[in-house]
């Protein structure tokens, strides 16, 4: 129970002072809510969507991914021609 006061107590502080949206609430666990409505009680309009979202992620992930896998072949054949690191075939026991 003063768990619950306690938070409510710095959630309305936090308001006042300006750190937070009103619109927005927070449980005791600390986890961020978003309103739905208004202290009023009007419904607030919907969000904006992101479109393509799936298509963006891929073309910002693809190619890091592939300038990484580049990175580490040529660290590789670095390490194996300094004879650093050579793997060896002695895995085939047949």
């Amino acid at each position: 129970m003063s768990s619950v006061l306690v938070g409510r107590l710095i959630r309305l502080s936090a308001v006042r002072n300006g750190r937070c949206s009103p619109l927005s609430t927070s449980d005791v666990s600390g986890r961020n809510r978003t309103a739905v409505t208004t202290s009023t009680g009007a419904i607030l309009p919907r969000p904006k969507q992101t479109r393509f979202g799936l298509v963006r992620i891929a073309l910002v992930v693809l190619p890091f991914l592939y300038v990484g896998t580049q990175i580490s072949k040529n660290f590789a054949a670095l390490l194996e021609e300094h004879d650093i690191f050579v793997p060896e075939d002695d895995d085939d026991d047949d």
